[in-house]
């Protein structure tokens, strides 16, 4: 079918508020699990296969065109660079990107209650998103020291790894745990759907009305 749709959702939470949102959306979802083992769903009659993806791998995947839409973060859309058309912000999924520093450091350093995070150019930064933070720092006029963890990125300031992290942050209650704060925000993200380029040409209609839909949901919930 020359318009069936490949649709890319992430595993996990983010997998489970996109589903929902796709079932408003009038595509068909029964039986689909985003954190079963099963990692491929198709409805032949619909014209829908659904794959089932890392997160992280989400934007790859339509990017290469084995998926024609998909839904990812901002945050994991800004780190992966990705070639791909962002089509709407769907509104849900909320993060922020921040920078935080030990509360010691920020007791310290802060003059009236701020801290000059731009005199801190030169040092160390750990962070699982470093073209994020490099693109950020770059534009403060900075350069950082940009150390590349795979988790645990909160445990790096605390023993002296680096001077500060970057790091997603939903409630701030890890930071808080960790003796961390927050001095800086680069910007919030919430899930976007994206298309694959070619898709976006040669299966338009079939896109477009997923599109339309999704933003009939969005304006009737407010968002």
């Amino acid at each position: 079918m020359e318009n069936r749709l490949t649709i890319a959702l992430p595993k996990g939470r983010l997998g489970n508020e996109v589903l929902e949102f796709m079932k408003q959306a009038d595509l068909p979802t029964d039986g689909v699990d985003p954190n079963a083992r099963t990692l491929m769903f198709d409805f032949a009659e619909e014209g829908v296969t659904y794959l089932i993806c890392k997160p992280t791998d989400v934007p790859t995947f339509v990017e290469y065109g084995v998926a024609d839409i998909g839904v990812v973060g901002k945050d994991t859309l800004e780190e992966s660079g990705a070639d791909v058309f962002e089509l709407a912000d769907l509104g849900f999924g909320f993060c922020r990107f921040a920078v935080a520093v030990t509360e010691e450091l920020r007791d310290k350093h802060s003059v009236d209650g701020k801290f000059p995070l731009t005199d801190f150019t030169q040092h160390r930064v750990a962070t699982k998103f470093t073209h994020v933070a490099d693109r950020y720092f770059r534009s403060l006029g900075m350069q950082m020291e940009i150390i590349k963890l795979h988790g645990n990125v909160e445990l790096a300031a605390r023993i002296g790894l680096s001077d500060m992290i970057v790091d997603i942050v939903s409630t701030g209650t890890t930071l808080r745990e960790n003796g961390l704060v927050e001095v800086a925000q680069i910007f919030p993200a919430t899930a976007r759907l994206i298309a694959n380029r070619v898709s976006y040409r040669m299966k338009n209609e079939s896109i477009v009305t997923v599109v339309d839909r999704m933003r009939e949901i969005l304006a009737e919930s407010g968002k």
